[in-house]
């Protein structure tokens, strides 16, 4: 293991555990919102926010499918040091990572099951950038309507057909997250 996975975790794990479980948490209750995160600064190419979302949501007992260039040493062991979480190929995965391109298809999550839809995967996706712009969100948590900036409209709206079975994502930038649970309702862009 190199030395430098052994860095880039919470500088005081506590406190900045909770603010980013706190943003994360308002980011899923609130699709559309686009939180800043600090705290975790994770080999590239994860990005400060995605890191925090692994570093948060992660533990021994949620194993991780890491797509395209995320799957190399650094990030394995970094993710590995910091949190424990194994790896896993995409059908066994709790949390994937990657990005757009790297991720489809869908159907190769988990989304649950009639008894237990709690049992799907939530799907972090590494954008270059995220923004209030773009295709139209309305569902729970959202008071008339919002925009975001999304990889794929259709496959986002195909998701939402399935509830309440489905995949939840969340969408990472550099420091911003947003979240997109598969309750939410996706138009084209206003």
């Amino acid at each position: 293991m190199e030395p430098d996975v052994l860095e880039g975790g919470f500088c005081n794990a506590p406190i900045d555990a909770a603010y980013a479980f706190r943003a994360a948490m308002n980011a899923m209750a609130r699709p559309g919102q686009i939180e800043t995160v600090a705290g975790a600064q994770p080999p590239g190419p994860l990005s400060v926010s995605a890191g925090v979302v692994i570093l948060t949501l992660c533990d021994p007992e949620t194993p991780i499918y890491l797509a395209g260039d995320h799957n190399c040493t650094q990030v394995r062991d970094w993710i590995t040091f910091h949190t424990g979480a194994p790896m896993t190929g995409p059908a066994d995965a709790i949390f994937a990572l990657g990005k757009w391109s790297d991720l489809v298809p869908l159907d190769q999550y988990r989304i649950g099951t009639p008894r237990y839809p709690d049992r799907s995967a939530t799907v972090i996706v590494e954008m270059d950038e995220l923004s209030n712009a773009g295709e139209t969100l309305s569902g729970p948590g959202i008071e008339t309507a919002t925009n975001l900036s999304l990889p794929d409209r259709q496959r986002f709206q195909q998701n939402a057909t399935l509830y309440p079975l489905g995949l939840d994502f969340f969408l990472t930038a550099g420091d911003r997250l947003a979240a997109l649970p598969r309750t939410t309702k996706i138009a084209g862009v206003s």
